[in-house]
């Protein structure tokens, strides 16, 4: 044990003096302070204090006496969810991006596909979303997208959503099927929306996804790192008119010329 010995002028002469004790280790520190007998003599010529220490590797492990005072506080801070987190299903998605949510729909192959356009402000939003959670689960089969507003506002207004909630169904080569907003109060809409396209079928090609129009909006956006080349339209031929039906040939004779000597000739015959 280093023992350190100091001396200083007590606050008051009237005050006895102390001694502080200070034990620790690598996992717990202890504390004592310790005040002598009221006996000790104010005339003294030790008006100071004693500070013990003892270095981790020297010290042994003791058990608390009844002058020391051993305490523990754990604190414990965990990630309070947010609302549009409370819920989810394992078919519902947040989406990150645009390319992320242009991704989500190319590889949805037949699968139906509901875009959830939601706010963290949003009063319908949040009381609509507990709702939307058990629809998502009595439907597994389908793909819910959520796209938070707050963060994309680009994007969301580069594909004309400036109401919320709003929701965009979408499936395969259909593209896009129905675009609404509905709230609380009018959920059947969307129940009814549901019901219609949700009835399993196969269409002929790969998934449309966004419109061209859509597309072309994004990557003219320069808040969003996405890129799309427009697909190029063939010219199409304008059809030739038809041509006139040719008419048979037909061999044409020639007039026989009469000349005046001889027409002269025959009227005087004639006389």
């Amino acid at each position: 044990m280093d023992s350190i010995l100091c001396k200083t002028n007590p606050i008051s002469p009237s005050l006895p003096p102390r001694l502080l004790c200070c034990t620790s280790n690598s996992h717990t520190s202890s504390f004592t302070l310790k005040t002598p007998s009221l006996k000790s003599s104010l005339h003294s010529e030790f008006h100071g204090f004693s500070v013990s220490l003892e270095h981790p590797d020297r010290i042994t492990p003791r058990k608390p006496t009844s002058g020391t005072f051993s305490a523990q506080m754990t604190l414990c801070i965990g990630k309070a969810l947010k609302w549009w987190e409370k819920g989810v299903q394992p078919n519902m998605r947040e989406i990150t991006s645009a390319q992320d949510l242009v991704d989500s729909l190319l590889n949805s192959g037949d699968k139906l596909v509901v875009v959830d356009f939601f706010s963290p402000g949003c009063g319908g939003c949040r009381a609509l979303h507990p709702k939307i959670c058990q629809i998502a689960e009595m439907n597994p089969d389908v793909q819910f997208l959520q796209v938070n507003h707050e963060q994309h506002k680009s994007m969301c207004y580069s594909l004309n959503v400036h109401v919320l909630p709003f929701f965009r169904f979408y499936r395969g080569a259909h593209g896009r099927l129905c675009g609404f907003s509905c709230t609380n109060a009018t959920i059947k809409k969307f129940k009814d929306a549901l019901a219609k396209h949700s009835t399993e079928r196969s269409s002929l090609g790969p998934p449309k996804g966004l419109e061209e129009s859509e597309l072309i909006a994004l990557a003219a956006n320069k808040d969003l790192s996405f890129k799309y080349t427009p697909k190029s339209v063939e010219p199409v031929p304008s059809p030739t008119p038809p041509s006139p039906p040719s008419l048979p040939s037909t061999p044409i004779k020639e007039p026989i010329k009469s000349s005046d000597h001889n027409c002269t000739l025959l009227s005087h015959v004639g006389r």
